[in-house]
């Protein structure tokens, strides 16, 4: 049995980010420095337009994250689940349904 399969039928597999787990955290690293960044803005009493601005930055960046996450969700378990079929198959649709409608609605 290869190790898809063995991960599929086990379900050990690793999460599907962790192909790109540096990138994801060199991504949230810079997300935490425009947190800092909005700290020091509103500490040295900066525009509230200016503010805004780079909210809107900061929130961009973390849908971003999310949707990067999300697409490795489902390209590589639920598609894993999915090649096993029954309740697991289930369990990770009704999963990446539910981290949809939280991302909808953020």
């Amino acid at each position: 049995m290869d190790e898809d399969a063995t991960a599929v039928t086990t379900g050990h597999a690793g999460h599907g980010y962790l192909g790109n787990k540096d990138d994801v955290l060199k991504r949230l690293r810079r997300i935490e420095g425009q947190a800092r960044g909005l700290q020091r803005m509103v500490e040295d009493e900066k525009y509230c337009i200016d503010i805004l601005t780079q909210v809107s930055a900061m929130t961009k960046a973390l849908q971003s994250v999310a949707l990067g996450l999300l697409d490795d969700h489902l390209s590589h378990c639920v598609v894993r689940a999915a090649a096993v079929g029954g309740a697991e198959a289930e369990e990770k649709v009704r999963e990446a349904s539910e981290a949809i409608a939280r991302l909808v609605r953020s």
